[in-house]
């Protein structure tokens, strides 16, 4: 397992674990790289649907030489902050830094001064150079948008709110932990719960989307195959780093159908990223732990399902011409493949209609419904 590119490159080339590179956490780094996955894959999507004249671009209006926006300003101030208040701290305690670097960047540590020189020179920059181009006339101009030329924004708010909602569902899902260490819990990088990402950034998207003049349903039925493909990516981050979103204890024979390798049946999860389970002998680095008895590695599970439905969206979207439907169907098969993996993954389980069943396998049974319904919905409504 590679708990941070440290462990990684060790394997590669031999380097040493635990060095600098130590910051670089596995698990964020291939989000970063499903983020990115979603934005290209979406990108696409969105230029043929212009294309295809299922949506359209749209003119706005804005002003020019209105000289500095006091809200950009004022933004750029705090973003300043927050680097002179942070970077130096961090460059004068790296080996700290490199330790918890999540746990550092949200500890109240920084230097007051440095980042109110740098509230002045971000904010002071941007004053400055709204003053330049300040026009003694200020005139105001139209300019043409196209859906595509929305992406960035999408995914900065995909990533905010993703990871603020999956934040929350996490909380409410363990809410002794959260009693017991409320800022630690609130601050901490683990113990994200998908869903809660993916309910609070699909109505932060669909806001911002129907804000901006594009019609919210094509945006969905673009960003589901993306969804899924970026979805599948994050999974690796799970497998490879050990984030502890394994499965139950198994110690079930292999069976004979069972056709690929043994890791992918029972997995020990070394080096694992939460340091839970047993020593590794030999072991002096940071992460020397492994678990015993092994678990099933649902996450792998989820990287081979999540890659299935992105095929089966993918090669069908030029297929599916009703609104709404291709969303509607990415809703039914992630929902079906979460739920049947959560039977066999460690998670809280709740009482309902006399079985036991998780905080996802509850909210997949919704969405499930909800995608059917969709489906006969929007084929129903379609236009003749």
């Amino acid at each position: 397992m590679y708990p941070n590119l440290s462990y990684l490159l060790h394997d590669l080339f031999g380097t040493a674990r635990d060095n600098g590179l130590s910051v670089i956490q596995m698990f964020g780094l291939l989000m970063g790289c499903g983020f990115f996955a979603l934005g290209y894959i979406l990108y696409r999507e969105l230029k043929r649907k212009e294309s295809e004249g299922t949506i359209t671009a749209i003119t706005q209006k804005e002003w020019l030489g209105k000289g500095p926006d006091i809200k950009e300003m004022i933004t750029n101030g705090i973003f300043g902050f927050i680097v002179g208040y942070k970077v130096p701290e961090v460059i004068m305690n790296f080996a700290e830094f490199k330790e918890d670097a999540a746990g550092f960047v949200f500890s109240g540590r920084g230097h007051l001064g440095l980042g109110l020189l740098g509230l002045l020179i971000f904010g002071g920059y941007y004053y400055w150079d709204g003053l330049k181009k300040k026009l003694d006339t200020p005139k105001q101009v139209s300019r043409t948008i196209h859906p595509y030329e929305r992406v960035g924004d999408i995914i900065v708010l995909a990533a905010i709110f993703g990871i603020l909602g999956a934040r929350l569902f996490s909380i409410l899902e363990n809410l002794d932990s959260f009693m017991a260490d409320p800022i630690g819990q609130l601050f901490s990088g683990s113990g994200l719960t998908i869903y809660g990402g993916f309910i609070l950034a699909t109505v932060a998207i669909a806001w911002y989307v129907n804000k901006n003049g594009i019609p919210p349903i094509h945006v969905a039925d673009a960003i589901a195959p993306a969804l899924i493909l970026g979805y599948g990516i994050g999974r690796i981050g799970c497998q490879v780093s050990g984030d502890g979103d394994w499965g139950i204890v198994n110690e079930l024979a292999k069976p004979g159908w069972f056709v690929f390798p043994d890791w992918a049946w029972a997995y020990d999860y070394p080096h694992n990223v939460l340091n839970d389970g047993i020593a590794i002998e030999g072991c002096e680095d940071k992460y020397c732990r492994k678990l015993s008895p092994k678990v099933f590695p649902t996450p792998l599970y989820e990287v081979l399902s999540s890659i299935i439905i992105f095929f089966i969206l993918w090669f069908n979207r030029l297929k599916i011409k009703t609104p709404g439907v291709m969303f509607s169907l990415y809703l039914v098969l992630m929902s079906f493949a979460r739920f049947l993996v959560e039977h066999i993954r460690v998670n809280p389980r709740y009482d309902f209609l006399g079985t036991q069943l998780s905080q996802a396998q509850l909210i997949s049974m919704a969405l499930f419904v909800l995608g059917c319904v969709g489906i006969w919905y929007f084929k129903k409504r379609k236009p003749q």
